[in-house]
């Protein structure tokens, strides 16, 4: 994906003054959240709803995934695992279509709600040589459609993933990073410390404790009080559009 050119009348002073202050700090290795932090909303959960309608799971799986997130948003499922069953509910699909649904549901739905200045700044970061890694509690096939944009490699995504035989996803869970599993995801397999860290919910907290600079991008509550408690850096994005 051919990277547009930079524009940056296209950027109010306190966008500008946000991306010039991460690039000044030099950072070697920088780590994003991705929905709410990249992006406006929540990939995740919208995929979960778009895969369904278009019938890309079964009418069985779907008549048990629909309740099952309501009961998540009622606070009776936790966290961890309702990330994860709404990625092994893909189990029996072949992951090239996967991988297709993917790119077009965030073609279709969410490339209008990116945030321009933090993909901006993923990519001036790239272009400084800087590591740069997305972390998300959402499946790794809409991660990996949305990193392309965001001058992220491939490899460098660390999201909910399951075991892959023979070209087929299956329920085996290799990975959920939320909460503590983000640090933990990150100590695995991000070679060196985090120089520069950003997110968005207290759920993001863990991995944003293990850098040497944190921001809290577009925060919510919870996480906005615990930023300013631990002197991280908010930052609102302009909203997009």
């Amino acid at each position: 994906m051919t990277a547009p050119t930079f524009d940056s009348k296209k950027f109010s002073p306190a966008a500008l003054e946000f991306i010039e202050t991460v690039v000044a700090l030099q950072p070697k290795i920088a780590v994003f959240d991705c929905d709410g932090t990249l992006w406006e909303g929540d990939a995740g959960a919208d995929f979960f709803y778009w895969e369904i309608e278009r019938g890309l799971v079964s009418p069985e799986v779907a008549r048990w995934a629909l309740p099952r997130y309501e009961d998540y948003k009622a606070d009776k499922v936790d966290e961890e695992t309702m990330c994860g069953e709404m990625v092994t509910m893909n189990a029996g699909i072949s992951e090239q279509v996967l991988e297709r649904a993917a790119e077009e549901f965030f073609s279709t739905v969410v490339d209008r709600r990116i945030f321009r200045e933090m993909q901006q700044l993923s990519r001036r970061l790239a272009e400084t040589g800087c590591s740069v890694w997305a972390v998300s509690s959402t499946n790794v096939w809409v991660i990996r459609a949305a990193a392309k944009r965001f001058a992220i490699p491939g490899d460098h995504v660390l999201a909910v993933s399951v075991d892959i035989q023979n070209g087929i996803a299956t329920d085996r869970l290799i990975q959920v990073p939320t909460d503590e599993g983000k640090a933990v995801a990150i100590r695995k397999y991000v070679p060196g410390s985090i120089d520069v860290c950003f997110g968005n919910t207290i759920h993001d907290a863990a991995m944003l404790e293990l850098a040497r600079h944190a921001f809290a991008i577009d925060p919510t509550g919870e996480l906005e009080l615990n930023a300013k408690q631990r002197s991280w850096r908010v930052y609102w994005p302009e909203k997009p559009g």
